[in-house]
């Protein structure tokens, strides 16, 4: 039996941080395109919204967007196509309750004002469900595409995620690489809780110790459960040692959820082909090693998308609901 570690409770920030992530246990969230599209890069992006809306009245807690800007070859995967901020925006409009996640948004391809301007109106015109997944980017053909420099990324993202941070500010003025705000110059709107949740991915090019003082979470890969208890255990060890408030650790799953109950987990790309048996224990197991969210992805997914989306909470969400 796995010894479940315990957290100290997370600091309050949002709406979707707040309900998505509480401390010793697990949510679960989907990733959109919400389709099957294992036999091409490109999904058709059926009932798309539709879906979200299923997934928000069934209960899972959030919804996940990447930051996918090309559809690169090498890649294999070109998202959900849409922008993510314009996706997030018709999302807040059509949605009331479930947390709107970027999983995760690169910070080097964009200005960080853009980044804030644009992840502060979500969180206001969504009523503070925003959750802002940052990471430096792993496809290097993105790079020269925006005349930008792919060995530069690691430092580029520490100065992007400095600058988003002081937008939040009344009138902040500062140097930075990206600019020199001054003059008692503002952005506006404000985050609904004067700041923007912001989970660092993966190691994004910086030094753990980096991402444990600064990030409000982190997200993080698929890995063995062994594993992952050992890397997550480090992960807290580094944030408590930093003084602050404890921060949730969230991952991503693809699964192929097939119809026999019992079916035992065969390995897929970054996840399992399993039954809803195998894939509540495999959960469970996550939870007690401290992960706080798991964000499914139903990409190679062979049963009907709603038919899975039901089952899930039927018969996986009850176990991770108080």
């Amino acid at each position: 039996m796995l010894k479940k570690i315990e957290d100290t409770e997370f600091q309050p920030i949002n709406q979707g941080y707040n309900t998505s992530f509480r401390p010793g246990r697990l949510s679960l969230g989907v990733v959109v395109p919400l389709e099957n599209y294992s036999t091409s890069p490109v999904p058709i992006m059926a009932r798309h919204v539709e879906r979200v809306q299923l997934a928000e009245e069934l209960g899972f807690s959030a919804v996940w967007l990447r930051d996918v800007p090309f559809n690169v070859p090498s890649f294999g995967d070109a998202g959900q196509l849409f922008d993510p901020f314009v996706y997030l925006g018709v999302l807040a409009a059509q949605t009331e309750q479930i947390a709107l996640g970027a999983a995760s948004i690169v910070l080097p391809l964009r200005h960080p004002a853009h980044v804030a301007k644009a992840a502060a109106s979500i969180d206001v015109l969504s009523g503070g469900r925003l959750i802002l997944g940052v990471a430096s980017g792993d496809r290097p053909e993105e790079y020269p595409a925006l005349n930008l420099s792919f060995e530069d990324r690691g430092e580029c993202f520490r100065e992007s995620f400095d600058y988003i941070k002081r937008m939040s500010e009344d009138a902040p003025a500062f140097e930075n690489s990206y600019g020199t705000p001054y003059g008692g110059m503002d952005m506006l709107p404000k985050p609904t809780s004067g700041k923007i949740p912001m989970l660092i991915t993966g190691g994004s090019q910086q030094d753990p110790d980096w991402i444990a003082r600064n990030g409000e979470g982190w997200i993080t890969y698929p890995r063995s459960i062994a594993a992952q208890e050992k890397i997550i255990t480090g992960w807290r060890a580094r944030v408590k040692a930093a003084g602050g408030p404890a921060k949730p650790a969230v991952q991503s799953l693809y699964i192929d959820l097939v119809d026999d109950p019992d079916a035992t987990p065969q390995p897929i790309h970054l996840g399992f082909r399993l039954g809803v048996n195998h894939l509540r224990v495999y959960l469970k197991s996550l939870e007690e090693v401290g992960v706080n969210h798991v964000a499914l992805n139903l990409r190679f997914n062979q049963a009907d998308i709603e038919t899975t989306l039901k089952r899930l909470a039927d018969e996986i969400l009850p176990d991770f609901t108080e």
